[in-house]
């Protein structure tokens, strides 16, 4: 594992997450980034955070959300890769891990209405899950890439311990978004350059760039960024 300088704007970072005090503990949390070609080159699924949250309103971002006490029961089609399970192994216990894959699966579909799944029979599950296995559908792990980590630095108003998976959009049931629970008042496909160009958190920002070298590259190591001593770091783990 070897670690390389701070490539954050501190201004935009603090502009992010401004400090409150006090000492929060990170929560798990997972996100996916869907991307798919298109005629400006490759795309990628963001949606725009409401203007009334607390944690980085009217910002562009992947869907994605913290761990539900259901994950790590509910039921899926196809399980992690071998090498993402085996990535995930070395942070947490595999049924976390799993936890965090089904997390970024079901977050994804409440927010776009978008399925990274196979067709199953409906069935009735109370909880998170219930939309989502009421369709038909059960996630599809195997489609998942793990790319990335980020701990929310200490003292701001939500602190995530991220992951971030990646998948290609030819593995959704249905290929449009639609309207979600609300949480994002626009979702799009937006080419890699464009959307690099809209209102982004430091982290989104970095995790976009990590994006566009890993669709030619996807085999590079996995970033890890956290804040330690006061600057961000980056540990690359293969």
């Amino acid at each position: 594992m070897t670690a390389t300088s701070n490539p954050f704007d501190a201004a935009r970072d603090l502009a992010d997450a401004p400090r409150v005090g006090g000492r929060q503990r990170p929560r798990d949390a997972a996100t996916l980034i869907l991307t798919r070609p298109g005629p400006a080159g490759p795309e990628v699924l963001m949606g725009r955070r409401a203007a009334g949250h607390v944690f980085m309103a009217s910002k562009w971002v992947f869907p994605g959300g913290r761990v539900e006490r259901t994950d790590p029961s509910a039921a899926f089609a196809t399980d992690l890769a071998a090498a993402d399970a085996l990535r995930l192994a070395r942070e947490l216990a595999p049924r976390r891990a799993r936890a965090l894959a089904l997390a970024a699966v079901r977050e994804t579909f409440e927010e776009t209405g978008l399925l990274l799944a196979e067709p199953a029979p409906p069935a009735s599950v109370a909880g998170p899950w219930r939309e989502f296995r009421a369709v038909g559908a059960l996630p599809d792990l195997a489609a998942l890439r793990y790319i990335a980590r980020a701990i929310t630095p200490p003292g701001r108003t939500r602190r995530f311990d991220a992951r971030f998976f990646m998948a290609d959009a030819s593995a959704l049931l249905y290929p449009e978004p639609t309207a979600g629970s609300g949480e994002l008042d626009e979702i799009a496909w937006l080419p890699l350059v464009q959307a690099r160009a809209v209102d982004l958190p430091a982290i989104t920002r970095f995790v976009l760039g990590e994006v566009a070298e890993r669709l030619s590259q996807p085999n590079r190591p996995l970033p890890f960024v956290r804040m330690v001593r006061g600057k961000h770091v980056i540990e690359h783990q293969d």
